[in-house]
This record gives structure tokens, C-alpha cells and sequence, in this order.
């Protein structure tokens, strides 16, 4: 069973309503464009036979118009010969004819009619049927990105990646203990710098020249075997 039962229930139908009241909206939006759609190509084959009917009339009017034409010309014919029985006879058969022709014009503008309403019904079915598709395309767009985030929050959430970060931080762990090892190895060892490595021996050659100094003084101070 559909989810419209007739053409008006499409017509008049409030989409809005009925997919806040579903609970699977896509399916039922699937489905109701799937019906439009059936009901569109129905109308448009009603409204293709209305068409035909409509011109196979036209050319039966065209016809029987010309049939009450030639009737008349036939009256006119018999009064030219003073036959004014065949007069009448030829008039009643033109009366017979024009009645017809009043009945198919009568079916024409019923048809006419009918063309207009297909017109209006197929012109608001296209536009709810457009409707339908725009609003099925957005609400497939919704479901792949809600399903997208779906699975983002489920592989936030999850315990595989709990694992993970317990890991990286127990090797981050190891890590620092391996660094406080290696630094604790430099305690307590003095590192020289640059300018006191060149102090040093700027000291280094200052106590060169004092002792030299000294060597030179003790050389010039007489010994005692000389007294």
C-alpha cells in the first residue's frame, strides 16, 4: 500500500508533518517520491490520450461541419429546380448533422476542461515531487554526515584508543627515565666554559713567569762557601 491513496493526498499533503511523524524519514521520503513519480507518469499518460481524443474529435467536428455544408448546398440546389420537398428533406438531414456537430463541440470543451485540470494537477504534482527531492537530498546528506560522525565519536570513544595513548605514555615514561639517567651521570661534574678554560691558562703562564722569577732571584744571591 502506498503512502498516498489518491492524487488530492499528494496534492494537499504536508511533507513536514508526515516525515516528523516517521521514523525511518528517508524510507518514507523514498517512498513518496517513488508514488509521485508514478502518479506523474500516469497523468501525463491520461492527459497524452486526453490530447488524442481531443484531435480525433477535432477532425470528426471538421467532418460532420462539412457534411451540414454540403446539405445545405443541396437545399439550395432543390429550390433552384422548384423542389421544395427535396428542400426540406435536404434541411432536416442538415438539422440532424448540426445537433451532432453541437454534441462533439459540447465534447470538446469537456475535453478542453479536462486538459485544464490535468494541466494545474500535473503543474502542482511536479512541484511537490521537486519538493521531495530536494528534501531527499538534503536528508541523505544528514544521514552520511551524521554517520560520519558517528564513527569519529565511536574511534574517540573507543577502548582501542585508550590503549593506544596508555601506551605512547608508558613509552614516554621510559623515555624520561632513560634521559634522568644520562643526567644524572654529568652530576657533580664541573663543565668549563670557553672564557674559564682561557683563564686557566692565562694562570697557567702567570705561575711559569713567577717561577722563573724566583729561579732568577736565588741565582743571584751569593752562596755561603763564598764567605
Amino acid at each position: 500500500m502506498g503512502i498516498f491513496s489518491r492524487l488530492s493526498d499528494i496534492i494537499n499533503s504536508n511533507l513536514n508533518s508526515l516525515l516528523e511523524k516517521a521514523e525511518d524519514p528517508e524510507k518514507i521520503i523514498r517512498l513518496m517520491v517513488q508514488e509521485m513519480e508514478d502518479t506523474l507518469v500516469e497523468l501525463r499518460s491520461q492527459a497524452a490520450k486526453c490530447i488524442a481524443d481531443k484531435k480525433e474529435r477535432s477532425r470528426f467536428l471538421q467532418r460532420i461541419e462539412q457534411e451540414e455544408q454540403e446539405w445545405e448546398r443541396k437545399a439550395e440546389l432543390a429550390l433552384d429546380k422548384n423542389r421544395e420537398d427535396l428542400a426540406k428533406a435536404a434541411l432536416l438531414e442538415k438539422s440532424a448533422i448540426t445537433e451532432k456537430a453541437s454534441a462533439v463541440k459540447h465534447e470538446l470543451e469537456l475535453i478542453d476542461e479536462q486538459m485544464q485540470r490535468f494541466n494545474e494537477d500535473i503543474g502542482r504534482l511536479q512541484a511537490k515531487l521537486n519538493d521531495a527531492k530536494a528534501r531527499q537530498r538534503t536528508l541523505v546528506m544528514r544521514q552520511k554526515h551524521a554517520g560520519t560522525q558517528l564513527r569519529a565519536r565511536q574511534q574517540v570513544h573507543s577502548d582501542k584508543i585508550d590503549d593506544i595513548l596508555f601506551k605512547f605514555e608508558s613509552a614516554e615514561r621510559r623515555i624520561d627515565d632513560m634521559e634522568a639517567q644520562v643526567e644524572s651521570l654529568d652530576i657533580g661534574r664541573k663543565h668549563q666554559s670557553v672564557a674559564d678554560e682561557l683563564a686557566d691558562l692565562e694562570n697557567e703562564d702567570k705561575v711559569k713567569d713567577e717561577l722563573e722569577r724566583l729561579k732568577a732571584k736565588r741565582n743571584q744571591q751569593p752562596s755561603n762557601n763564598q764567605e
